[in-house]
């Protein structure tokens, strides 16, 4: 996850969403994405 620009795993989250991928990949994107601190795009872009 650590590779993946910003942009990249923000698509991953939706696409991962959208696909209804586990539950258990959707949490670790998202907690990757606390990890950089981009929720605010998440709520800003949903």
């Amino acid at each position: 996850m650590k590779k993946l620009s910003d942009e990249l795993l923000i698509e991953s989250y939706f696409k991962a969403k959208k696909l209804n991928l586990s539950p258990d990949f959707i949490q670790l994107i998202e907690t990757e994405i606390e990890r950089r601190s981009l929720g605010q795009r998440i709520k800003f872009i949903s």
